[in-house]
């Protein structure tokens, strides 16, 4: 499997450009509002602590089926398969008797992951879930042209979440001609394609000589509270608040299939790799918690892999936090396959999975 370090040097080449488009374009959202707190908040977290946003993990229950839709109706990349077992995984998973088959997928600079457990089975995604539900994850696939790529996957017979594309209207300054379209994958896992018009979002997207699927901008969660969400994210590891929107009008609400959508849209950054998006939902204000009881090896515990410096400091400073660590502690592994050798998986406020990891050498 390729080692982190390698996906951090290689990436860091550009990080000046990188991190110059983060803090200085309207990516998705608009700067954000200086506010007393969070000039305050943002004063003890002046020195990054998170080095990349490395990978996001889709839990899924059928690795071949997944593949197929993954590597052959969406152009991903098959570049890593492995199992791994024993208790060093059990620990770092949460999980007593598991054995993995992971599966790195990658699609322009950008890396996914597929976890199948293939013990212990978790269970399905519910099939009443709504985009407001707090366990709610997707990723933000880019594309060329919408109105080719909407076509394609409506030849390919994928479930919509969104009644179709849609453009971002004029209103919104920070998200304004951008379209967008929800749907899912042959086991319900939320997915989105997005197309930025010249002059929003990274310039990199911009080029359609890339083809029609250019890589993965961003991942987004649910949240049920932005400032709770960035005490952890920002504060506490250090991620960059790029900008925020305020989001609603029919075109919100029929990308999200959620009537009276009103969202609170907040972008963050790490030096490397997609960011990771806020969706707090204004309105309506009955999206479900994660269940309490939920494990990793559910088929909603997508999980964001973060590469560290120092690992071990990082636990320390998220154990004083108080929040719910999934493993036994900072895990060594024996070997590398899953592209780390020390690590840990915890929740954030809302439970969505975290994996931080430190980069090898």
């Amino acid at each position: 499997m390729p080692r982190l370090d390698r996906t951090l040097k290689r990436a860091l080449l550009s990080f000046s450009v990188v991190a110059a488009i983060a803090l200085s374009q309207d990516w998705a959202i608009s700067q954000p509002r200086a506010t007393t707190s969070s000039v305050l908040l943002t004063q003890t977290a002046t020195v990054p602590t998170v080095e990349a946003v490395a990978s996001v993990g889709i839990t899924v229950s059928d690795m071949d089926s997944l593949l197929e839709f993954y590597t052959e109706i969406l152009p991903f990349r098959k570049i890593s398969d492995v199992e791994v077992w024993g208790s060093e995984y059990e620990h770092l998973q949460g999980i007593f008797g598991v054995r993995m088959r992971v599966v790195q997928l990658q699609l322009g600079d950008e890396v996914i992951e597929l976890v199948d457990y293939l013990t212990p089975e978790g269970r399905p995604i519910p099939i009443d879930s709504r985009s407001n539900d707090h366990w709610f994850q997707h990723i933000a696939i880019v594309v060329s042209d919408m109105d080719e790529a909407y076509q394609y996957l409506r030849q390919h017979n994928v479930q919509h979440v969104s009644t179709a594309p849609q453009r971002l209207p004029d209103y919104i300054p920070a998200a304004a001609g951008i379209e967008a379209f929800y749907f899912r994958d042959p086991e319900g896992h939320n997915l989105e394609i997005i197309d930025y018009p010249e002059g929003r979002g990274d310039p990199r997207w911009q080029d359609s000589n890339n083809g029609l699927f250019l890589g993965i901008d961003h991942t987004a969660i649910a949240v049920s509270s932005t400032p709770t969400s960035l005490t952890f994210y920002r504060d506490l590891l250090g991620l960059t608040l790029a900008g925020e929107s305020e989001n609603y009008g029919t075109e919100q609400e029929h990308l999200n299939q959620v009537f009276g959508a009103r969202l609170q849209i907040s972008g963050l950054r790490a030096p490397v790799g997609m960011g990771i998006e806020f969706l707090e939902y204004l309105t309506p204000p009955d999206g479900r918690p994660s269940p309490n009881d939920a494990r990793a090896n559910d088929l909603i515990g997508w999980q964001t892999t973060l590469v560290v410096e120092d690992v071990e400091a990082v636990a320390r400073r998220v154990r004083s936090g108080g929040y719910e660590f999934v493993s036994s502690g900072v895990i060594q592994l024996s070997n590398d396959q899953l592209g780390f050798r020390r690590g840990f998986l915890v929740r954030d406020p809302d439970g969505h999975l975290v994996r931080i990891v430190e980069a090898t050498n």
